[in-house]
C-alpha cells in the first residue's frame, strides 16, 4: 500500500516535467512572464512558448511584450540571442513585441497567426527569420527589416493583408539578403514579401544599393513604380519578374548586367534604356530564358539614348524589340516635351544645407522658412528650432524638377546656463534633417544605431528603424500630406 503511493506520488511530480517545454520562466520588467531554454550549452536563452506545443496555449502571451537582451536567474546571467520556434505562435491577444539587439535568429513560425499582433521592432542584431515567421500576422501594416539580416525562409510574410508599408533598412539590406524557398509556386517565395500583391506601391531604391540579386522583387504584383538608382551596375534574374504591375521601367546608364527573366512574366508597354553602349542580353527567342516577355519585345517601345539606336540595333536581345525609338518616352532627344530636370537632394553639413542633382550644370530654385519668424503678443514664446526647406532644379531647354521638401531640425537642446556672464545661453544641440520619399522617411543626422519610431497624431506607431552611416530609413503607414511624429532614440 505504501509503494502504490509513493508511485503515484511520483507519477504527480513528473506529469508537469513531460508537459513543460521551457527550461526557466522569469517576469520581465512589466511583470510579463516569458518562458526560456538554455541554448549554446546553457550560456545563453531562447525565447519559447509555455509547454506542449504553441497550439495549446494559444493566450499565454497578451499585450505589449519587451524581451530583455538579458535574463538573471538563480544568480547567472545570460543573453537572450533567439526567439525559438512557435514561441508566440497562435497568440491572438498579443499586440506588439520588442525584440532587442541581443538577438540573432527569429525561429520558424515564431509570430505563426498572431492576428492581435499591429507592432513589432526587430532589433539590429538579428540576421535570420525562419519561415513562415509571421505567418497571417494580418494585423502588422508596417515592419522594418534591419540591415542586419541576411537570410529570409519561405512564406516569412506570407497572408500578412494589412501589410502596407515594409522599410527594408535602405533597401540595401534586402538586395543582399539570400532567399531559401522549398515551394514551386512563385506565391509562396520568401522574397514574395509584399504578399497577394496588393500592398507596396511603389519602391525607391536608394543610392546606397549597387546590386540587385536576382529574384528580390520577383512576384510583387502590386508594384505599380520603380526608381533604380545610378548606383546599380547589376540587375540579377528573376529580379523583377511577374511585376505586373509595373507599366514601364527605366534602367540607367550605369547597368552592366542584366540577367536572364529580369523583367519577364508579364508585358510592358515601355521601356527606357539610359545605357549608351548596350551589352547583350536574353531576346526574345529564348524559351526560358528572356530578359523580357515575348509580348514587350513585340509590342513595347524601347527608348534610348540619342545617337545609339544603330548600336542597340545591332546588339543581341536589344536588336529583338521591334520598336525602338531615340530619347526617353515623350521627349528627351525623340519627343516634342522637353526632358525634365532630376529633382534634387537635401543634404545638411556643417552648418551648411547642399543640393545637389543627377541632371548637370542645373540652377536651384529654394526657399526656407522659419515657424519661429513671425509677431507675438504673448509673455512667453515656445521655439520649435525648425525650418522648412523646398528646392526644385532649372535648367534651359528641361522642364523644372519635382520639387524636393526636407525639415531641418534640433534635437537634445539643453541651454547651458553656469558661468554666464553676459546674458547669452549656450545651446547644446545635434541637426537633424528629415525628408519623406515614396512612404519612406529619411532620418539623417543620427547617431549610429539610435532607434527612431513613426507614430501618427492618434499616437499609434507607423513605422521605425535604426540609423545606420548618419542615417535612418523608416517605412511608414502614413499617407503623404499627413503629419508624422518622429522620436529619435528617448
Amino acid at each position: 500500500m505504501i509503494m502504490k503511493k509513493q508511485l503515484l506520488l511520483l507519477a504527480m511530480i513528473l506529469l508537469p516535467m513531460v508537459a513543460s517545454a521551457h527550461n526557466i520562466e522569469v517576469q520581465n520588467t512589466d511583470g510579463i512572464t516569458i518562458y526560456y531554454n538554455y541554448t549554446n550549452e546553457g550560456t545563453e536563452l531562447e525565447v519559447t512558448f509555455r509547454g506542449g506545443n504553441y497550439n495549446s496555449y494559444q493566450n499565454e502571451y497578451k499585450g505589449n511584450v519587451v524581451i530583455p537582451k538579458e535574463v538573471t536567474y538563480m544568480n547567472r546571467t545570460r543573453k537572450v540571442t533567439s526567439i525559438g520556434e512557435g514561441a508566440f505562435g497562435e497568440c491572438s491577444s498579443l499586440t506588439s513585441v520588442t525584440i532587442p539587439n541581443s538577438v540573432t535568429s527569429i525561429g520558424k513560425r515564431a509570430f505563426y497567426h498572431c492576428s492581435g499582433l499591429t507592432s513589432i521592432t526587430i532589433g539590429n542584431g538579428v540576421k535570420s527569420i525562419g519561415g513562415q515567421a509571421f505567418f497571417s500576422c494580418k494585423g502588422l501594416t508596417s515592419i522594418t527589416i534591419p540591415n542586419s539580416v541576411t537570410n529570409i525562409e519561405y512564406e516569412a510574410f506570407y497572408y500578412c493583408s494589412g501589410l502596407t508599408s515594409v522599410n527594408i533598412s535602405d533597401v540595401a539590406a534586402w538586395c543582399n539578403i539570400e532567399f531559401s524557398y522549398d515551394h514551386a509556386n512563385p506565391l509562396y517565395y520568401a522574397h514574395h514579401l509584399y504578399l497577394n500583391g496588393e500592398e507596396i506601391k511603389d519602391l525607391v531604391i536608394p543610392n546606397s544599393v549597387t546590386i540587385i540579386r536576382g529574384n528580390n522583387f520577383s512576384g510583387c504584383y502590386g508594384l505599380t513604380s520603380v526608381t533604380i538608382p545610378n548606383s546599380v551596375t547589376f540587375i540579377g534574374s528573376s529580379a523583377f519578374e511577374e511585376c505586373s504591375g509595373l507599366t514601364s521601367v527605366t534602367i540607367p546608364n550605369s547597368v552592366t548586367f542584366i540577367g536572364w527573366n529580369a523583367f519577364d512574366g508579364w508585358d510592358l508597354p515601355v521601356v527606357i534604356s539610359l545605357i549608351e553602349n548596350p551589352f547583350e542580353i536574353e531576346g526574345k527567342n529564348w524559351e526560358e530564358h528572356k530578359t523580357f516577355s515575348k509580348n514587350t519585345f513585340n509590342n513595347a517601345t524601347l527608348y534610348v539614348p540619342a545617337g545609339t539606336i544603330d548600336k542597340y540595333k545591332a546588339t543581341n536581345g536589344w536588336k529583338d524589340f521591334l520598336f525602338i525609338e531615340e530619347g526617353t518616352e515623350g521627349g528627351g532627344g525623340g519627343g516634342t516635351t522637353p526632358e525634365k530636370c532630376a529633382k534634387p537632394t537635401i543634404g545638411y553639413q556643417n552648418g551648411q544645407i547642399a543640393f545637389n542633382c543627377e541632371t548637370e550644370n542645373v540652377q536651384f530654385s529654394s526657399s526656407i522658412t522659419d515657424a519661429d519668424i513671425k509677431d507675438y503678443s504673448t509673455a512667453t514664446i515656445q521655439l520649435g528650432v525648425t525650418y522648412n526647406i523646398s528646392v526644385y532644379a532649372t535648367k534651359s531647354g528641361y522642364d523644372n524638377s519635382e520639387t524636393a521638401t526636407a525639415t531641418l531640425c534640433w534635437i537634445d537642446v539643453e541651454p547651458k546656463t553656469e558661468g554666464i556672464t553676459d546674458g547669452v545661453a549656450q545651446i547644446a544641440s545635434k541637426a537633424v534633417l528629415i525628408q519623406s520619399e515614396g512612404g519612406i522617411l529619411k532620418v539623417e543626422g543620427v547617431d549610429e544605431g539610435t532607434q527612431v519610431a513613426v507614430y501618427n497624431l492618434d499616437g499609434k506607431q507607423a513605422g521605425s528603424g535604426v540609423s545606420r552611416n548618419g542615417a535612418a530609413l523608416v517605412g511608414t503607414s502614413i499617407q503623404p500630406g499627413n503629419t508624422a511624429i518622429v522620436k529619435i532614440g528617448e
